[in-house]
């Protein structure tokens, strides 16, 4: 058994793809063992998933404020000395960093102790710590092809380059759509309708389904599951208005908690163009109308998107497009039409997402000579 450490952290987009990692390498009977901070998501979600997490305290620095410097590199260097006993006292066989401040401390430890480090960006644009680290790296996984270019001139000469997709948690792979319609109530023969705008929530998204209540609810077999983000809750039920009966097919809560089962449940997803969401939604084969944010760092939810369109698993729609009738015929037209959708569906699979994280985890391995 070889012991394998991970450092991710910050949002679930680092988060999960991390334990869906040590979700397989625990299969195949290896040794996981997390570094990150407790008062982040991973501090909750590490534990919860049955992994063992090494508390480290760091913090990035803003440029634009210089004096923010001095505090992160005495973090940083706290962090170190953290990591540096940990893995003198439990060597690891290679470590693996998915991008955030937070793999910088092990991936520098573990190189200066000549332990080889793999990193992997889930993200078609490429964050910062990722570059910094890549050179050092044995391997550098990515999600999207076009994360490629991000890499350029940071690369060491002997680091392979390898496209692994970015992987997904077997809860979600393995959902059950049964539990999710029974335990909302849902028929087995009506159409789902999910809507959610990644784990901050998309007010964009929220007003265009109060809009759309009418026409939506009109559609006489739909079911809509609509996650608002916690910021929006609030305000969208206010302005839905939802009266019992409409409650009955309009599930509306804050965030969805069993995303897996609910991604089975459905027929076509409204969303957000998250790197997580995409891969997500590729591993079940679920068609997808991708509303990609559009202040992200370089654009990347579009580019995240066109990964999916371009294959023809799903649509692109604008921001500032979701108030308008073209949109909502779209929409319409979409859910009454099955054979569309299960074109999408079938594009969908041709992606191979749902077997990213056995390939990242033979990249890994491999990287630790033990494949």
């Amino acid at each position: 058994m070889a012991l394998v450490a991970i450092a991710a952290g910050g949002t679930a987009g680092h988060v999960n793809p991390a334990l869906a990692l040590a979700e397989e390498l625990s299969r195949r009977g290896e040794d996981v063992l997390f570094f990150g901070q407790e008062a982040k998501l991973e501090g909750r979600l590490v534990p919860e998933a049955g992994f063992e997490l090494v508390p480290l305290t760091i913090r990035g620095f803003d440029r634009s404020k210089p004096w923010t410097a001095l505090p992160a590199a005495t973090k940083l260097l706290k962090a170190k000395r953290v990591v540096r006993r940990v893995i003198e006292d439990r060597p690891p066989a290679v470590a693996v960093g998915f991008g955030a401040y937070v793999e910088v401390p092990l991936l520098s430890e573990c190189d200066r102790a000549g332990i080889p480090t793999v990193i992997h960006e889930q993200n078609s644009v490429v964050g910062l710590a990722n570059r910094m680290m890549a050179k050092e790296a044995r391997e550098v996984c990515i999600s999207f092809p076009q994360a490629k270019a991000g890499f350029e001139g940071s690369l060491g000469p002997h680091t392979k380059l390898v496209f692994t997709g970015n992987p997904v948690r077997r809860s979600v792979i393995e959902g059950n759509g049964a539990r999710a319609r029974e335990s909302r109530g849902i028929p087995a023969d009506a159409e789902v309708l999910v809507c959610f705008g990644g784990s901050l929530g998309a007010i964009a998204i929220n007003e265009a389904l109060v809009g759309l209540k009418e026409r939506l609810l009109a559609q006489g077999r739909l079911h809509v599951i609509h996650a608002t983000g916690a910021d929006g809750y609030d305000a969208t039920s206010e302005a839905l208005a939802l009266t019992p009966e409409e409650a009955g097919r309009w599930h509306l809560s804050a965030y969805v908690d069993d995303m897996g089962d609910v991604l089975a449940a459905s027929d076509l997803a409204l969303c957000r163009s998250g790197a997580s969401s995409v891969a997500e939604l590729a591993a079940v084969a679920l068609p997808a109308i991708l509303v990609p944010y559009p202040h992200a760092t370089a654009d990347h939810q579009r580019v995240n998107a066109a990964w999916l369109a371009d294959a023809g698993a799903a649509r692109i729609v604008d921001n500032d497009e979701l108030a308008s009738e073209a949109f909502a015929d779209e929409l319409i037209a979409l859910l009454g039409d099955a054979p569309a959708r299960e074109e999408m569906a079938e594009a969908a699979r041709s992606l191979g997402s749902a077997k990213a994280a056995a390939l990242l985890a033979d990249e890994v391995l491999a990287a630790a000579g033990l494949r």
